[in-house]
């Protein structure tokens, strides 16, 4: 699921090689935290948030494929 996040995330963005994905897993869930350069900071979370929400929309529905639980913390 992780790639799936670098994926989406490297295709929207301008400075590709500045993306960074850190993978926390806790107990009952893992959280992908997606960093990308300020500038790009725009371009992943969309007007009124409908990039950001459609990525998690589609790492959620992997993640439930897997029996998981998964969010997208944009930093």
């Amino acid at each position: 699921m992780k790639e799936i996040v670098e994926i989406i995330a490297k295709s929207l963005v301008d400075h590709p090689d500045q993306v960074v994905i850190d993978e926390k897993d806790g107990e009952h869930m893992t959280v992908f935290e997606l960093h990308v350069a300020s500038d790009d900071m725009g371009k992943v979370i969309g007007k009124q948030g409908k990039i950001a929400k459609a990525m998690r929309t589609v790492v959620k529905a992997a993640a439930t494929r897997k029996n998981k639980k998964v969010t997208v913390e944009i930093c």
